[in-house]
């Protein structure tokens, strides 16, 4: 392929909507961020959006799903636009974002249904009909024409706070929200001019745009997140919403369509369709997107998983989009842009699809700690006053953050690794078929490593000797922890769940009782992958649910998996003692609630409990350590340098992170690197 530059690539090419020119074709979709305040978008949220105008991105837009109406309350951090207290923040907010040469955008909505009548002010929902919503577990009002008038004039007073805050633009929300939910037959049982037919169904997303633009002009833009395909037999089809759409063209309220697809009332269909994780493949729904476009006139934005630059370069190049989202993508790397200009795609931080920032609010990225943490933490790491010699001990995903983040700040790197590649216990999680992308979270640490010309050294197994042979400035212990089983007997005739990962084969054919004690992915993901090498499993939790510490849509992603594989579930035991019976191991659990005890006899028990530190090197390392191996975590929480720095007339520091310290999460090991690491 011939090579891409900033005048020939099509990513990079401008677009014009009306007196809005985008200065590529690359965009943020609205999503909700958590950030809100009160409804408000204050700083953290106006920060967030900065930084990726800062990188070079042409459209961010903010505020998934922000209210309109006193019926559409704050359910999961959303702003609140139904008061002019907002206009001051945005206003605020668009000078930020112009300041960088991006174009900002908001999302108005009512939920309808989809939102709860025991938050807020704790008023019914309402909806065209009253049909249950199943993920937030309304029962609604059926709107009466006083309802109907009264939102269409709150879209429209929303839509002019927009106008005076300096936005470039809005969108409304078809997909499970009010609008939509007037759209689809299933959700509108109307019989009166709202309802029945295809144009009864449609008149109240018209006449809601009909008053946005009729308050708000024609330059301002206005577009629609608009659901092309229910996906679901009885619910809006794509023919349907295909002739919606070319009614609504051709009443020319509408400036774009922004295409999803799927319904979002169910845990399933939101995170299968309308956020597709890891499990999905990426960008699966470009032909869909593609087959809509060509039948319509207006500009169509989309973003579902397109995380890859050639995969967004090629929708872009072939018509298939006019504007690409790229939203997860930026919440990886808010400087995707600039470095496709500077010719750097492969030191793009590429999203894994881990679906961390769906898991909690506001979306942080699994393997980018600044995001979010725009007030705190930078994404562009500064040089160091002083070049320094940083240790590091332990190549797991802490230890390469770490050397990574020391090098960018120009320090003299080495890296000692016992084993003979990178990556610790994360080559184990991308052993599971469906977390295989998780080993770009190392690639990605390896790759800049090189460039940065850190001293990686393999197969050493480093001593305290060792160490202070390098006349170290900095020591950093990465060394992670091994798989550790606590308050039971028999734990020696247990296997943990990095043999399982390890050596599936060896549970082929036998029965297998896992327990978890803790949580997390680990032991779903283990217990699927033994299913899969033809174990029969049965699961046994001390938690009330299964993956407990997951988010929503990763939680019905296992037990989806669970349910094919035939594993069964048992909830609220805590393991007591395992025995041998014969050629069988007996586990015996007590009852969290009822204290009574339940055996299970199985081939082998696997226990997840998490690991416990390998530390033994950092404690030989204490007592040569000026700060005796203590971080300040007072200094650390506060970003601010370590009280020693510059202080030391000899000697080295000493710190711990990741799983040398306890058992944490990829995350928290990340976190832990970057922000020790950033000020060295």
């Amino acid at each position: 392929m011939a090579e891409q530059t900033v005048s020939t690539d099509p990513l990079l090419q401008p677009y014009t909507i009306k007196h809005v020119t985008f200065r590529n074709r690359i965009m943020s979709t609205s999503h909700s961020e958590g950030f809100g305040d009160n409804g408000m978008p204050k700083e953290p949220l106006q920060r967030y959006h900065e930084e990726k105008a800062r990188g070079g991105i042409a459209l961010t837009m903010f505020g998934g799903s922000s209210n309109v109406a006193p019926d559409s309350p704050d359910v999961f951090g959303q702003l609140n636009f139904g008061t002019d207290e907002v206009i001051p923040y945005l206003q605020n907010f668009s000078r930020r974002v112009h300041h960088h040469g991006a174009a900002l955008m908001v999302q108005i909505t009512h939920l309808g249904r989809r939102a709860q009548p025991t938050t807020g002010h704790w008023l019914p929902t309402i909806a065209p009909s009253a049909v249950r919503e199943t993920v937030y577990r309304s029962i609604p009002k059926a709107m009466d024409v006083f309802d109907i008038k009264r939102v269409i004039q709150q879209y429209g007073d929303a839509a002019m706070r927009c106008k005076e805050g300096g936005l470039d633009g809005l969108e409304t929300m078809t997909g499970g929200h009010l609008t939509g939910q007037f759209l689809s037959p299933v959700t509108n049982q109307r019989t009166d001019a709202y309802g029945g037919s295809l144009i009864n169904r449609l008149r109240f997303v018209r006449e809601v745009h009909a008053e946005i633009r009729r308050r708000v002009g024609d330059k301002f833009l206005v577009g629609i997140r608009y659901v092309i395909d229910e996906k679901t037999q009885g619910w809006l089809n794509r023919d349907e919403a295909l002739e919606a759409a070319k009614i609504l063209e051709q009443d020319g309220m509408i400036d774009f369509f922004n295409i999803n697809l799927g319904r979002i009332d169910t845990r399933r269909a939101l995170s299968e369709d309308c956020m597709p994780g890891i499990e999905r493949p990426l960008a699966p729904f470009l032909e869909d997107v593609g087959q809509f476009k060509a039948e319509i006139n207006s500009p169509v934005f989309h973003a579902a998983r397109i995380v890859h630059i050639e995969t967004a370069r090629q929708a872009i190049r072939d018509g298939v989009l006019d504007m690409v989202g790229m939203t997860r993508a930026h919440i990886a790397d808010p400087h995707l842009v600039d470095k496709i200009k500077r010719g750097e795609e492969a030191r793009i931080r590429p999203c894994v699809g881990a679906q961390f920032c769906h898991a909690a609010l506001p979306p942080s990225c699994i393997h980018n700690p600044s995001t979010s943490r725009e007030l705190k933490l930078p994404h562009t790491i500064s040089a160091a006053p002083t070049v320094r010699k940083v240790v590091i001990v332990g190549g797991g995903v802490a230890g390469m953050e770490a050397a990574r983040v020391s090098a960018e700040r120009g320090h003299t790197v080495v890296l000692f690794e016992a084993g003979d590649n990178l990556g610790g216990q994360l080559n184990l999680a991308a052993k599971f078929s469906h977390r295989s992308n998780l080993q770009n979270i190392v690639t990605w640490r390896e790759n800049e490593m090189a460039l940065l010309n850190v001293d990686v050294r393999l197969n050493r197994r480093a001593t305290a000797e060792d160490i202070r042979a390098e006349k170290p400035d900095v020591v950093l212990i990465a060394t992670g922890g091994t798989p550790y089983f606590s308050g039971f007997a028999g734990a020696d005739l247990c296997n943990s769940v990095w043999d399982g990962m390890q050596h599936p084969a060896k549970f082929s054919g036998q029965r297998v009782i896992f327990y978890d004690g803790i949580g997390r992915h680990q032991g779903p993901s283990c217990a699927v992958h033994l299913a899969q090498a033809g174990a029969s499993v049965s699961y046994i939790t001390i938690d009330s649910q299964l993956a407990v510490e997951m988010g929503g849509s990763e939680q019905v992603m296992h037990r989806k998996r669970f349910q094919q594989h035939g594993i069964s579930v048992d909830i609220d035991l805590q393991i007591a003692r395992v025995e041998q019976v014969g050629d069988k191991l007996k586990a015996t659990f007590v009852h969290e609630l009822t204290d009574t005890e339940h055996s299970f006899v199985g081939d082998h028990i696997i226990i997840a409990q998490g690991t416990k530190p390998t530390a033994e090197l950092y404690h030989d390392l204490r007592d040569g350590a000026i700060n005796s191996g203590v971080t300040d975590i007072t200094t650390l929480i506060a970003n601010q340098p370590q009280p020693q720095l510059g202080a030391w007339p000899s000697g080295y520091e000493l710190h711990r992170i990741g799983d040398a310290v306890s058992s944490r999460t990829i995350h928290s090991a990340v976190y832990d690197a970057f922000r020790l690491c950033h000020l060295l």
